[in-house]
């Protein structure tokens, strides 16, 4: 564990963190002292796995299985954060798809816009004054009103869009209730689950971005940039955090 134990006392469910980014983000959150709630859908020895990384480096963490797109599942990771630290102040919504075949021709929606906006109503209600809310997405999904992305990404990339908006929409009654919202955005994750799925698809995906970009970041180092955001009050609510590659698309919405 780091000397810096700034989340201390702190509950927080990270949404998707049985692998990848949220794993990893989870693990830095921890490590400064939070309590964590893992969440996974299907895979419970990963997630426990994490939650075993967790604790042997003097971290706590539960594993909840829940899938966020239900009610049950997300009063599950509600629950479980009230019942094993005390409560819940930061709810980190990482989780995301919409790639999947056999999920349903609505699924990305349901998942990346409806399922959102519910995790999201749903937890402040357990969140007290000075709580935060973390939503995280990537550059494809949010330019994609100004900037096309590859077609193969363009479903997700607009339901991403879309929770994101939705979000962004009940930023008044987050102001009211004195609860913090920020946007963390990336280009591509080296290494991810759709980073590969994409590169599958369309061979030049990922080289594509990374030419345009300069760079990508990779899972570890986007975590670190979501986690750097967890505790930060004093950002304005409804602030952005571009990470990476950025520059690319403002040069693109700037030419039309």
């Amino acid at each position: 564990m780091t000397q810096t134990q700034d989340l201390a006392d702190k509950s927080i469910i990270v949404t998707g963190s049985s692998r990848g980014v949220g794993a990893a983000t989870a693990q830095l959150l921890a490590d400064r002292g939070a309590g964590i709630v893992i969440n996974y859908r299907q895979k419970a020895p990963r997630a426990n796995k994490v939650v075993k990384q967790i604790q042997e480096a003097g971290g706590k963490a539960v594993a909840v299985g829940g899938d966020i797109t239900t009610s049950e599942g997300r009063a599950a990771m509600i629950q479980a954060a009230r019942d094993s630290f005390g409560g819940l102040d930061v709810l980190v919504l990482n989780a995301s798809g919409g790639m999947e075949s056999d999920m349903g021709e609505d699924y990305a929606m349901r998942l990346n816009r409806d399922a959102q906006v519910d995790m999201m109503e749903e937890a402040i209600e357990a969140m007290e004054a000075g709580g935060q809310v973390v939503y995280v997405t990537s550059h494809q999904a949010h330019f994609i009103d100004d900037v096309p992305t590859m077609p193969e990404y363009e479903p997700v990339a607009k339901s991403k869009r879309a929770g994101e908006v939705a979000l962004r929409e009940r930023i008044p009654m987050l102001k009211e209730k004195g609860i913090g919202f920020v946007v963390v955005t990336a280009d591509m994750i080296e290494g991810t689950i759709t980073a590969t799925l994409l590169n599958r698809l369309n061979p030049d995906a990922i080289e594509s971005r990374r030419q345009a970009a300069g760079k990508l970041y990779t899972v570890d180092e986007f975590a670190a940039e979501i986690a750097a955001l967890v505790g930060r009050d004093e950002l304005e609510v409804g602030y952005t955090e571009y990470v990476g590659g950025a520059q690319d698309y403002f040069e693109q919405i700037d030419k039309k």
